[in-house]
């Protein structure tokens, strides 16, 4: 298991990317969960990675923008859109630090069925982004099996005060998904420039994105780390056994 803490600088990124996009105005809500939990979860070769004795549930809510193959080649329409997903915290034997999603919600129907063919977890959602003067919130219902229903309304009072604590470091420097084709293992490195992270205080969340990814009752309670980020711009690199 790593042994140094998370570090908000990329590392060094090699090869062409495939994929770049930009992920805007996004909020971040984590609640603390057993590691026993999250195990059952992840793919082959990666176990919880754990900060403070608990390993961590995100509902995350963003606009992806100008998303596109290769460098710089947004696709239209296609390319923008509001994501919520839930994730958790892994890490392998090699010590790479990433995350694995349990699921991610999106209104693009044709996003839904590309992704779902390498088994990346996507549902066609309707997905609404809902700003304020002070104020930036994400709500969504699910429009197909399944948990065909599943909804979830969260929102949070922006502050721009800055953020950099090992917590917040933990739970988005993250330069990587752990994933997985049938039973071979995969890594998809990415990259961008370091999280500007800002405090936010929550006004409220309803959710069962959460519950119907496996972890009935987590947010029931207030989340333990409560974030939001104006964005970065990000590429993605080949997938890796």
């Amino acid at each position: 298991m790593p042994t140094s803490e998370p570090d908000d600088q990329p590392p060094q990124f090699t090869g062409r990317p495939i994929m770049d996009q930009v992920w805007g105005d996004l909020v971040f809500l984590h609640w603390r969960i057993e590691p026993e939990q999250v195990a059952p979860h992840l793919p082959p070769g990666c176990r919880p990675d754990v900060h403070d004795g608990s390993s961590w549930v995100g509902l995350i809510g963003f606009e992806m923008r100008d998303a596109g193959f290769g460098y710089g080649h947004p696709v239209p329409y296609f390319g923008d859109f509001g994501e919520i997903n839930v994730r958790l915290y892994s890490t392998d034997d090699q010590g790479r630090r990433g995350v694995v999603f349990r699921s991610l919600e999106t209104e693009r129907l044709a996003v839904t069925v590309l992704a779902g063919a390498v088994g990346v977890r996507y549902r066609w959602s309707r997905v609404r982004v809902e700003r304020g003067p002070t104020t930036l919130g994400y709500r969504s219902s699910r429009l197909a099996p399944p948990s065909r229903g599943a909804t979830t309304d969260f929102a949070v009072r922006t502050s721009p005060g800055v953020v950099r604590d090992p917590l917040s470091v933990f739970l988005t420097a993250r330069w990587g998904m752990h994933h997985h084709v049938g039973a071979r293992p995969l890594w998809v490195p990415n990259t961008h420039t370091p999280w500007p992270l800002r405090s936010a205080e929550l006004e409220h969340c309803a959710d069962e994105l959460v519950a119907v990814a496996g972890f009935p009752g987590v947010t029931d309670r207030p989340p333990e780390s409560v974030l939001w980020s104006p964005g970065v711009r990000t590429q993605f690199g080949l997938p890796r056994s």
